[in-house]
């Protein structure tokens, strides 16, 4: 990366940007706006629109025309291969201008956010686009003089609601099975990062897709997201966020057309760490990479850390270390590790808990406040919290933040039994030598991904979804596609 290069990308001026429907840049039908507030320095950088309900179902009524009147489903597979590849290219060709501008709406640090963002968004868009020619009907063994064959067809509508640490990754994940299947999509940003999905949706139009087959409106939840949860038009809706939002989207179903709904909602992960890890000071660096880069707005931050009692204060004070030299700062600086936290109220809710884990007995270890006020941003020093108990709320609860609780135990059966002792299940890790151990942990902890000394990293090959509270279905791989596609039996009698 070119430090310069950054420099300049950063002191452009942002206009301000409209919802894309049909096509088209339409502002709010009422002309109302919302701005972006950057958390590198609190100040305004631009304005997006304030979406209306009318505006949301403007934006549905031309997915589902495009659908229907199948501009983009009655494409050869070759054909829509051919403009989700050119997408991907024009995605890498614009990299740089995409994270900046994502890094100045959302606060990750640049070095994270140039491959977790539009590299992982290109790559995730070209895996799809390689895959849609290879997915196949069946024909199944029925006797006689039956022919049972199922097809795969396009579910129609895809509604997709995107949350703010990871806008184009995720959002990627969803919108490449989709599009590749054949589906039209309507698309929500979160309110505090909608600025890089917009302009990945404008690529998208370059590389020839059509009108109405992708759509993007931004506003507040509760209105544009609510209108889009409660549509009669809408088929699928995925999301990744909160529980209670999630929540609220399953209800919005049961209350319309009982549409799909796949949510990925978070997590509470554990990473233990046993006496006989084979290298507890790389386990210390990655166990605290593992929760604080991005500010530990991560959705698999192994924000949970289970130690072997043995070596706890040792390993402890190895964290602690790792975690001291890890350069907090402006997030559009290349030295910089842990950027910005998103936004003024999520940074306000991470210090209460830290407040709450020491009115219920925990000791801060390191961090536990506020820095960098001075640049009028957003930023938090990395927090290691030791006395946390299985039922404190910084076991129980997810902070979205730079937080790290700790928690000893004594044997591998308490290990397991801590690690599944919240409502969570989306990632977990162990470290350890002991091969027979490894593969027990994979079986035990109850959780969608599980590492073994080693945290985070997966590529697009393999799923990412959870159980328990942390939702339903996965994105990534192959197996995402099942969640875009309907499943329909012919029965012929020859």
């Amino acid at each position: 990366m070119d430090q310069t290069q950054i420099d300049t990308l950063r002191g452009k001026p942002v206009a301000a940007f409209h919802h894309l429907i049909d096509g088209k840049a339409v502002p709010a039908s009422d002309g109302d706006t919302m701005n972006v507030v950057s958390p590198i320095d609190g100040q305004v950088l631009t304005t997006v629109a304030a979406g209306t309900a009318e505006d949301m179902n403007a934006a549905i009524a031309s997915a589902r025309a495009a659908f229907e009147d199948r501009r983009w489903a009655g494409q050869a597979p070759a054909a829509r291969k051919k403009v989700l590849l050119k997408w991907a290219d024009l995605i890498e060709a614009n990299a740089l201008e995409l994270t900046v501008l994502g890094v100045r709406d959302n606060g990750t640090e640049i070095g994270m956010a140039l491959k977790a963002e539009p590299g992982s968004a290109a790559a995730t868009i070209r895996y799809y686009a390689e895959a849609l020619d290879k997915i196949y009907g069946e024909i199944a063994p029925t006797p006689g003089d039956i022919l049972g064959m199922i097809h795969k067809e396009p579910v129609g509508v895809v509604g997709a609601i995107i949350p703010w640490n990871f806008p184009l990754m995720i959002g990627a994940w969803k919108l490449g099975p989709a599009l590749a299947m054949g589906n039209s999509v309507v698309l929500k940003p979160s309110e505090t990062a909608s600025l890089s999905l917009l302009r990945m949706a404008e690529l998208a139009l370059e590389a020839g897709l059509p009108p109405g087959v992708l759509n993007v409106v931004t506003g507040e939840g509760r209105v544009v997201g609510e209108t889009l949860g409660l549509s009669m038009d809408v088929d699928v809706l995925v999301f990744t966020g909160s529980g209670a939002t999630g929540r609220r989207l399953m209800e919005y179903a049961a209350r319309s057309n009982m549409k799909r709904v796949y949510l990925e909602l978070g997590g509470k992960s554990p990473n233990i760490v046993f006496a006989d890890a084979p290298n507890l000071d790389e386990a210390a660096k990655v166990t605290a990479a593992g929760i604080f880069r991005n500010s530990g707005q991560v959705c698999v931050a192994g924000s949970r850390l289970l130690v072997e009692a043995p070596i706890h204060d040792e390993f402890v004070a190895a964290v602690t270390k790792a975690a001291d030299a890890m350069r907090v700062g402006d997030p559009l600086k290349v030295e910089t590790q842990i950027g910005a936290v998103n936004s003024e109220t999520q940074l306000q809710a991470n210090l209460g808990f830290v407040e709450t884990a020491v009115s219920e007995g925990g000791q801060i270890v390191t961090g536990g406040a506020r820095i960098l006020q001075d640049t009028g941003g957003y930023y938090m020093a990395p927090t290691i919290v030791t006395g946390v108990t299985q039922k404190a709320t910084l076991a129980q609860k997810e902070v979205f933040g730079p937080v790290l609780g700790v928690t000893p135990f004594a044997t591998e059966k308490e290990a397991v039994a801590l690690a599944n002792s919240t409502v969570y299940g989306l990632a977990g890790a162990a470290w350890t030598a002991n091969l027979g151990r490894a593969h027990r942990m994979v079986k035990s902890v109850r959780t969608g991904v599980m590492h073994i000394n080693t945290y985070g990293g997966a590529d697009g090959t393999v799923p990412l979804g959870g159980v328990g509270q942390s939702g339903n279905g996965s994105d990534k791989s192959l197996h995402a596609i099942d969640k875009y596609v309907n499943l329909k039996t012919a029965w012929i009698k020859l």
